[in-house]
């Protein structure tokens, strides 16, 4: 099946130039496929601020200051 899509010039011509001796069809199949490629499991991140006690604190530290900025709009039910 076919079917008939619009592109800007400006991706049009980045297209062309990804796609090499390859169908149009077959350079967006390839990007998809390589953009899913690319998400990561979330646990690979886990521990990955182990080593860095300092920035931790610092980050908890202004997550505390902005969350006393914040406050509540009072809700009648």
């Amino acid at each position: 099946m076919v079917k008939v899509i619009s592109l800007s010039n400006e991706a049009y011509e980045k297209l062309k130039a990804l796609k090499f001796e390859r169908s149009f069809s077959e350079a967006i199949t390839d990007l998809i496929e390589n953009k899913k490629k690319e998400k990561r499991n979330i646990m690979d991140f886990c521990g990955i601020w182990a080593d860095r006690k300092e920035e931790v604190d610092k980050m908890k530290k202004m997550i505390e200051r902005d969350r006393k900025k914040f406050k509540l709009r009072e809700v009648k039910f």
